[in-house]
Parts: structure tokens; C-alpha cells; sequence
């Protein structure tokens, strides 16, 4: 019996050693295929960032997303260049390379597949905020040090890092003190009740200033300062497929209504003007003056020699009955060029090639010299018009505000407009400028490349130098029994009182030749249970709508007034809208693409009044609204959207 007992005991120990051994196979050999399928899943991706000369660019943030999945890897390159992504999971992937003063690079459909080793290289161009270290001097060099010093003693909480002896920023970080941008506070709009304030009026605004800035800072890897988005002014940098006016009028009235995109118990009014083209041989002789600053501030690349080139174009553009003079200022105030006929376009080249930057900023009395010249060589019944290219840093001489504006509405009174072009960053005055060309009668941009001047100075000429109507003013007229409360999207720096309206003396904006204009309101339908803020009751009167109001199919009555360039009195326009009950998938390219940047000028502004808008929501209505896009604006738009999309995700994941 013990016997037996013990080759039990022994026989259980074998089986037990047997089972464990067996387990300890089927482990290890788990483990070994799932190391296998994970090595299959996963793979990496390699490559080197250089610039155009083949230099290697340190510090760039490079980016990984899986098309499929949306993750985001990232990681950055190394002081050759050289950057790696270790089992990246297979799939198809967007790789992208930022970082600021260079052009944002991207490759899609980058196939990263198991257990290969992907490479991708990239070659990134200077986009003007920084300069080649090959053309950097001694001097520079210095200074740029200087300013990286000062940059980490004033705002020890922001990095950075040094490329070339060129400081750039990490994105998403309080900018430095010492960047003086200027930028005019803006109180958006507020929803207000059709009973109470049935009119609303504002002057019509083609300044587009505010969109190519906002590229500037998102290309830069940045989002914009809140008060540089003018929604405005992003929706009325494109062109829209209006039809040309049909009437004596100088321009058609285009009305759409449908669903709001980012609160779809809302609905959404769109109004178009499209001015009437003139054809080359009807436009009338020109005689401008090129006011253009040349202080020490102008230095840098993105400013003095890509305004340079800027004027070249408009050059190239002009007639031979044409004339320009060129006045600078600096230190002082000068006539470089008398004026001169366009058909001698090399003289003027080369007395604008001639310039260089150096003196502090006396703009008041270059002002004042440009209306001189242009009043001595004035042209009747031709165009008249100062172009000022500036970063907007007055610091030296008349430089009240005030004052300039009231110099430059007595010269605008006398049939000389002024156009301003902003240049730069750092310095730049963009509230200024905005109000400077408000009051001359004339259009304000910004040229932050030379794709931007070349849509200015080539592609929308005509418009930029061509009034065809001065003082356009809108008034609607909401039905009460219609609307609850309406709201408009932008304009709030354009805003007019009621009784501003049928005023002739009150000065509003300026409508080019082939331009569009295009506003929009968002408003609550009456019944609607959404809370408004109102007024108190009155006491000494009613507001009560008229029974006329519930029969009338008119949910506004949209008014305007105009003048002719050289009139005094105004035209009157009436146009009434009906609400048909449009749904959003069958309005007009128009209205998807204006709605979907208003959308995303909500979401750079973090608007309380954005609604369900999200960069994936606004990419799908811009699309959808993409329409004609000639020369790629939209398509650009569309990236940009894109980009900021991808950056708010980084900047999430960062908090």
C-alpha cells in the first residue's frame, strides 16, 4: 500500500510538471505571436527637415495623424534635422511640418505599413518672418540674440528656440511683451428684440485686412488675437457668384434665407451686392501717389522689400494715361518720385527699388506731403487716390489719430481717397490703419506674401482702385411677426444710428468696380421660447404689433442708400424678403461658404454666440459651398481651416 501510494504521489508530481511545462509553452508561445502580430501592426517613420539651402532646421514640430483613426503623434527634429516615430500603427497617415517663418508643409497618403521603415523628407521655405542665416549680418545676428535675451527675461514661462541666430516662438505660449501689436477692442453684436429695435443699419465694409492677418498668425502656427478677427472682413475677402446689376443701379441686391448652420432653430439671412465691372477701356485716368514708409521699423524682410515688390505689380498693372508719384517718410517726410507717367514703368521701378529702410516714423507730415502732391496733380473726373503701405508705427511728428482723421476727410471731401496697406508683425497698428482708411473713402489690406499682393494689386485692381459708389448704407426692417430677435454677424465697427441713414451727410463705405459685399444676420423666429435680453415696459407707450404685420409674408424690408464717386445726394433701393423655407442642403454655394466662414471666425473668436460650430462642421459646409474657385481662395480657406482643427487638438492635449 505505501508503495503504491508513493507511484501516486509520483505520478500526480509528473503530471502536474507536465501540465506546467505545457503552460509555460502555450505562454511563451502566446507571447511570441502576439509579439509577432504586434510587430506586424506596427512600424516607424523617419526623415530630415531642411530649408531651400539645404540647411538642417532644429526644433521643428512634426506631426503624425492617422487618417483612420484621427490620433495625433508628434515629436520633433533633432540638431540635424532628423526626426523618427517609433510603432507608429499601420495605416494611412498626414504628416505635417510647422514651425514659424517657414511655409506649413504637409504629406498626405503616407502609407506606413508593418514592419517597414517609412521615410519622409521635407524641404520648408521661408514664408518672410525670418531670413535666410546665409543673409543674416553680424549686426543682426546680435540683435536677434538681444531680443531672444530679452524674451526670456521679460516672459521666463515662454520657450524657444534659435535658428540662424533668428528667435521663433512655441506656439500656443503668451506672446512677449515687447510685441506691441495694436488691435481695436470689439464688442460683438448681441441678439436684440424686432418689437423694441425694429431697424437695424450699418455701412457696408470691403476691407479684407482682417482674413490675410488671421492666415498670417495661423501659418505661423498661432491662433490670432481675438480683436484681429473682424468676421467681416473673413467674409468679404472672397468673391461671390452674384449677377451683375441689370438696372441703372451700380450694383444688384442678392437675398437668401435657410436654416442656421450652428443652431438649426434659428435661421440665417444672407445678403449680397455685386458691383458692376467696368470694362478697361471705360476706367478713368488715374493719378496716384505711392505714400510709402521707409522708417527703421520697415527693415525686416516681410515689410520694405516685399512692399517693393507689391508696388511693382500695381505698376505693371497701370495705363499709359496714368500717372504716379512716390512720396516717403522717415525722419523726415520726401518726394522721391514727381509725378510721372506709368508708361515710363522702369523710371518708377527704379525709384522704388532705390529705397531703403532707416529713421524713426514721421507719418503725419508723409501724409500731409502725399494729399499736397495728389491736389497738384489732381485729375477731374479721374481716380484720385493716396496708397499707403506702413506697419502703422506713428511715433514721431503729428501722429494724433484725431488729426489725421480729420485731414483726411477734408482731402476725401475734395475727391482724394486713400487706400492703406499693413505690412509686418511685432509693431503692427491694425486698429489705426483700419480707421485712417475708413475715413478716406478707401480700402484697408493687409499683404502678408506676395500671392497677397497679387490678388490686390493684380487680380481685384479694379475694385482696389475703382469707386463706383461712396456712402453705401443698409437699413433692414425686421417684421415682428416674423422675428423675435435678430443679430448681425460682424460689422460692429460699421455700425449707424437709425436716423444716420437717410443722413447725406454722414459718411459711410465704398463700393468698388466687380466687387461683392456680403452680410449676414441670424435671427429667432417669433414664437420662439428663447429668452432675449429687452427693456422694461414703457410708460407712456406701447409697443404692440400691427395685425398688418401677421398678414405680411415679408419677413424684412431691406433699404439702401448710395451716391455716385462725385455726388452729394443719395439713391434710394427697397428690396423685400420672403422667407420660402429653403432647406440648408439646397442653398446657394453662396451661402454655404459665407456661412461657414462666419462659423470659423466664431471659433477663432471663442464667440458666445457660436453655437454647435466646430472646425469639422464648417470644413463640411465650406466644402459643400466651395463652388467656382478660380483662383484657389476658398481651397486655401478650406486649409486653413484644416490646420486650425489640427492645432486646436495639439493645444488640447497640451492642457
Amino acid at each position: 500500500m505505501e508503495v503504491e501510494e508513493k507511484n501516486f504521489k509520483q505520478e500526480e508530481k509528473m503530471k502536474k510538471t507536465r501540465l506546467g511545462t505545457m503552460a509555460v509553452g502555450i505562454v511563451l508561445g502566446l507571447t511570441l505571436f502576439l509579439g509577432i502580430s504586434v510587430a506586424k501592426n506596427v512600424a516607424s517613420l523617419e526623415g530630415v527637415v531642411l530649408d531651400t539651402k539645404g540647411v538642417a532646421v532644429p526644433g521643428v514640430e512634426v506631426i503624425a495623424k492617422n487618417t483612420a483613426t484621427q490620433v495625433i503623434h508628434r515629436t520633433k527634429t533633432d540638431k540635424n534635422g532628423k526626426y523618427t516615430f517609433e510603432n507608429l500603427p499601420v495605416g494611412i497617415y498626414e504628416v505635417w511640418v510647422m514651425v514659424p517663418g517657414f511655409k506649413t508643409v504637409k504629406q498626405t497618403g503616407v502609407n506606413i505599413r508593418s514592419s517597414k521603415r517609412a521615410v519622409v523628407n521635407f524641404s520648408l521655405q521661408f514664408e518672410g518672418n525670418l531670413v535666410s542665416p546665409a543673409k543674416l549680418t553680424e549686426l543682426e545676428v546680435a540683435e536677434e540674440k538681444m531680443a531672444d535675451k530679452m524674451m526670456r527675461t521679460m516672459a521666463p514661462g515662454v520657450q524657444g528656440v534659435v535658428y540662424g541666430g533668428v528667435r521663433k516662438e512655441a506656439p500656443y505660449q503668451q506672446r512677449p511683451e515687447w510685441n506691441t501689436e495694436e488691435y481695436s477692442r470689439i464688442y460683438e453684436n448681441r441678439f436684440l428684440l424686432a418689437l423694441q429695435n425694429p431697424l437695424s443699419t450699418f455701412s457696408i465694409d470691403v476691407d479684407t485686412a482682417s482674413y490675410s492677418n488671421v492666415r498670417r498668425f495661423i501659418n505661423g502656427n498661432q491662433f490670432p488675437y481675438k480683436d484681429a478677427v473682424r468676421i467681416e472682413e473673413m467674409i468679404n475677402y472672397f468673391s461671390y457668384d452674384y449677377p451683375q446689376p441689370q438696372t441703372d443701379h451700380p450694383f444688384s441686391i442678392t437675398t437668401e434665407i435657410s436654416a442656421c448652420p450652428w443652431n438649426i432653430s434659428h435661421r440665417l439671412i444672407h445678403i449680397g451686392l455685386q458691383g458692376k465691372s467696368l470694362e478697361t477701356k471705360k476706367l478713368p485716368e488715374s493719378n496716384l501717389v505711392f505714400l510709402l514708409d521707409v522708417s527703421g521699423s520697415m527693415g525686416q524682410p516681410n515689410k520694405l522689400p516685399l512692399l517693393q515688390k507689391a508696388f511693382r505689380l500695381l505698376v505693371n498693372e497701370l495705363g499709359p494715361k496714368d500717372r504716379v508719384s512716390i512720396v516717403v517718410y522717415a525722419g523726415a517726410a520726401g518726394l522721391v518720385l514727381p509725378s510721372t507717367a506709368a508708361s515710363k514703368k522702369e523710371t518708377i521701378a527704379s525709384a522704388i527699388e532705390r529705397l531703403s529702410a532707416g529713421g524713426s516714423t514721421a507719418g503725419g507730415a508723409g501724409i500731409k506731403l502725399a494729399y499736397k502732391v495728389a491736389q497738384e496733380n489732381f485729375i477731374p473726373e479721374g481716380n484720385n487716390r493716396i496708397i499707403l503701405a506702413t506697419d502703422g508705427d506713428f511715433n514721431v511728428g503729428v501722429s494724433s489719430t484725431s488729426e489725421l482723421v480729420r485731414m483726411i476727410e477734408d482731402y476725401r471731401k475734395k475727391g482724394i481717397f486713400l487706400t492703406i496697406l499693413g505690412f509686418g508683425m511685432g509693431n503692427y497698428k491694425d486698429g489705426r490703419m483700419e480707421q485712417l482708411a475708413d475715413k478716406g473713402n478707401g480700402n484697408y489690406f493687409y499683404i502678408d506674401n506676395l500671392m497677397e499682393a497679387k490678388k490686390v494689386f493684380v487680380n481685384d485692381m479694379r475694385g482696389t482702385l475703382f469707386t463706383i459708389a461712396k456712402d453705401v448704407k443698409l437699413q433692414l426692417e425686421f417684421n415682428p411677426a416674423k422675428v423675435k430677435a435678430y443679430r448681425l454677424i460682424g460689422y460692429e465697427n460699421r455700425m449707424l444710428r437709425k436716423e444716420d441713414f437717410a443722413d447725406d451727410t454722414k459718411d459711410a463705405g465704398e463700393l468698388g468696380a466687380g466687387h461683392t459685399v456680403t452680410a449676414l444676420y441670424e435671427i429667432i423666429p417669433f414664437g420662439s421660447e428663447e429668452e432675449v435680453p429687452g427693456v422694461d415696459e414703457l410708460k407712456y407707450q406701447d409697443n404692440e404689433i400691427s395685425p398688418k404685420a401677421f398678414k405680411n409674408k415679408e419677413i424684412l424690408t431691406l433699404k439702401l442708400r448710395y451716391k455716385k464717386p462725385d455726388g452729394k445726394k443719395s439713391k434710394l433701393i427697397v428690396h423685400p424678403l420672403l422667407d420660402k423655407n429653403i432647406v440648408l442642403t439646397k442653398t446657394s454655394d453662396n451661402f454655404k461658404f459665407s456661412a461657414a466662414v462666419a462659423a470659423f471666425g466664431m471659433l477663432l473668436r471663442d464667440s458666445e454666440f457660436k453655437g454647435n460650430a466646430n472646425y469639422k462642421s464648417v470644413l463640411e459646409l465650406a466644402r459643400d459651398g466651395k463652388g467656382k474657385d478660380f483662383f484657389g481662395y476658398r481651397a486655401e480657406f478650406i486649409q486653413l481651416v484644416d490646420k486650425c482643427s489640427l492645432l486646436d487638438s495639439i493645444r488640447s492635449k497640451d492642457n
